[in-house]
Parts: C-alpha cells; sequence; structure tokens
C-alpha cells in the first residue's frame, strides 16, 4: 500500500437529532475526502488492491537506476566460501558505495548476527541477509508527507542548486493538483531567473497559481504567497526558495529569515520543511543535511538522482546518522531515478533493499 501523501479526512459533524441507524454498507475503496480523480499510485487506500500499474513498473526502474551502487555489493557474493575475506570486501563495497563508516560498521556487525543465528553456509544466502539487514536500518526513513493537518498546508523546500529542486516541486505539485487539491507556489529563489521561469513552467504545466516577483526579497515573496493561499483557500502552499551551499553562512541566514517570515503569515508554518539533496553527491549529500538540518530544522527529504549514481549507499548513511539524532531520523518522503513524472515515488525501505542487490 502506498500513497504520496495522507491527507486529514474531514472532521465527523454531531447530528442534533439523532438518527436512525442506516444499513450497513460496504467498505469504499478510498478514505474519505478523495475523489475518483486521485491517480491509483497516490491514493490512500483501506482495503488491498493490486499493485498500480505506475508502481509495478517502479521496481524495474528503481534496480535500473541502482545498478551501478549495487554491482560492486553484489560481487561481493559470487566466491564459495563465508570467511573474513567476504566481509573485507563487503566492506569496502559499502564504503565505496558512501555508505559511510557508522552505517557500514552497524550493517557488518548486524549480517555477522544474522549469519551466526540462521547457520547459512552459502554466500547467495548472506546477501539475502545484508538485504533484510539493509531494510531494517531503512526502514525507519519511511514517512508519508502530512497534507491537511493546516489550511493551507505550508512546505518550505530547500537544497543546493543543481540537485533537482524545482523539478521536484514540479512533479509534487502534479500529483497534489491530480488529487484535486488546490495548490499555490511561492517563487521565492528569486535571485536566479531561471528558478522562477522554470517554477512558472511547472505552475502553467499543473494549471496552478503562482506567486512571483522578479528580484524581490525571497522572505516577502514567501509571506504574500502564504497570505494568499489563506486568502484562496488554498490546500497547499509550496515555496521554492533559492538554492544554497550550506557552507555560505549568510546564504543559510536568509533562509532562516524566509522560514521565519512564513511563520508570521500563518502561525505553525512551515508545516513541512523539505531538503533536496542529489544522490550523486554521497557523503556530501549527509553533510547537507547535517547543515540544513541544524539551520532549519528538517521535516523531510527528497532524494533525487539515484539513477547512473555508485553512491546510492548514502541513504544508509543517513539513516545512521537520524538513529542518533535528538529529534529522531529524517525521513525519506520520496526518491527520483529520472525526469518523467513517475519516477519521482514514495520510499520504500525494502523495495530499495531488493532492487540494490537484485
Amino acid at each position: 500500500m502506498f500513497s504520496f501523501f495522507k491527507k486529514k479526512p474531514p472532521a465527523a459533524t454531531p447530528d442534533a437529532v439523532p438518527a436512525v441507524p442506516a444499513a450497513p454498507t460496504p467498505a469504499p475503496a478510498q478514505l474519505p475526502g478523495l475523489t475518483p480523480k486521485l491517480t491509483p499510485a497516490l491514493a490512500p487506500l483501506v482495503a488491498p488492491v493490486p499493485e498500480p500499474p505506475a508502481r509495478s513498473g517502479w521496481m524495474g526502474r528503481l534496480a535500473q537506476g541502482l545498478r551501478k551502487t549495487g554491482g560492486s555489493i553484489t560481487q561481493v557474493f559470487t566466491g564459495t566460501r563465508i570467511d573474513d575475506a567476504l566481509y573485507e570486501e563487503l566492506e569496502s563495497a559499502l564504503l565505496m558505495a558512501d555508505a559511510g563508516v557508522a552505517a557500514t560498521e552497524f550493517l557488518l556487525t548486524d549480517l555477522k548476527r544474522r549469519v551466526k543465528d540462521s547457520k547459512v553456509t552459502q554466500p547467495a544466502a548472506v546477501k539475502q541477509l545484508l538485504a533484510a539487514a539493509i531494510t531494517a536500518l531503512l526502514k525507519p526513513l519511511e514517512g508519508a508527507l502530512d497534507i491537511g493537518r493546516a489550511s493551507p498546508t505550508v512546505i518550505m523546500v530547500t537544497g543546493v542548486n543543481g540537485a533537482g529542486k524545482t523539478t521536484s516541486i514540479g512533479k509534487l505539485t502534479r500529483h497534489l493538483a491530480e488529487a484535486d487539491l488546490k495548490v499555490l507556489l511561492a517563487a521565492a529563489d528569486t535571485f536566479r531567473a531561471a528558478a522562477r521561469e522554470q517554477l512558472a513552467v511547472w505552475a502553467g504545466r499543473n494549471q496552478v497559481e503562482i506567486v512571483s516577483q522578479e528580484g524581490g526579497d525571497p522572505a516577502a515573496v514567501s509571506f504574500d504567497a502564504v497570505t494568499a493561499g489563506r486568502a484562496r483557500g488554498c490546500d497547499v502552499v509550496i515555496a521554492d526558495t533559492a538554492g544554497r551551499l550550506p557552507t555560505q553562512t549568510h546564504l543559510m541566514e536568509e533562509l532562516k529569515k524566509i522560514r521565519r517570515t512564513i511563520a508570521k503569515a500563518q502561525e505553525g508554518a512551515p508545516h513541512e520543511v523539505l531538503l533536496v539533496v542529489d544522490g550523486n553527491t554521497g557523503q556530501n549529500a549527509l553533510a547537507q543535511v547535517k547543515a540544513f538540518d541544524a539551520a532549519l530544522g528538517l521535516t523531510g527529504l527528497i532524494v533525487t538522482k539515484l539513477d547512473g549514481t555508485a553512491k546510492g549507499g548514502v541513504l544508509a548513511a543517513i539513516a545512521r546518522w537520524g538513529a542518533e539524532r535528538s529529534g529522531g531520523v529524517v525521513p525519506v518522503y520520496f526518491i527520483g531515478i529520472g525526469e518523467k513524472l513517475e519516477d519521482l515515488q514514495t520510499f520504500d525501505a525494502k523495495e530499495f533493499a531488493q532492487a540494490l542487490l537484485g
């Protein structure tokens, strides 16, 4: 069962006069508040249904995208013996995949315990145990974007230039719009004209409104967008903030200002602070997560460009860091493996582990 987001159902209204009990009706296929227009890949479902075509094809694309990352890891299990050499090769492969030292040590310890408990004797069987260990490590990263707890739900999206931030916003907007949610975009990346133009193109494709101001103050644009979203009865306001390098202190302060300004426009906002990271950057992606989290308090991640990278193990590093973070893990809401709309999907730990190891 997969959904791009969870939408809060409308609150029940008590009747003034006791109603006559109605005859029982079959359970609906969808939760209250969702319309038939909601695509199968997105709809939170009550009853199990066959996997939608968009999702069933996803596993093949994900496995293809992770081939470079998983190839060196799976090579370890082509031998005939389970010995110290196998574990040493696996350690090197995980480090090369940018799983990081902490996650690699954690996985090796967990794997050795699983091998001992299961008494397996073939390397091929160890690979399956590694898949289970990776799944367990990544499981806490699973999470659903929560839409509907506020009206509008305000989402602040940030990330360094080139990570796929604006494209990810466009894809997410498309899915939300197809779910009959009224979306308003804020072009708060005012320092890069191409970003405003790119966001405007996505707004046009998805037939949603956009608040944009050439050369304007990004905090002011964000404030105006949230205010407009409230006045227009929008369900979601997404603020596309300027790409930043976390080492540029003055620019990170600008992001903090945007966050504070959004809070002034609507109490409790932003409800989600998402960071888009490029999976190709490996351990640098983890450094970005740490820096942006320290500045803004992240609530979720979008990991893009996992197709073709040999560094997809960074999700293990993020999971291990999150396990030691005082506020708990920062969930990975979505992962991306291409430019198409269906190439942005919710993160599932078991799927990822299976696609990684084949």
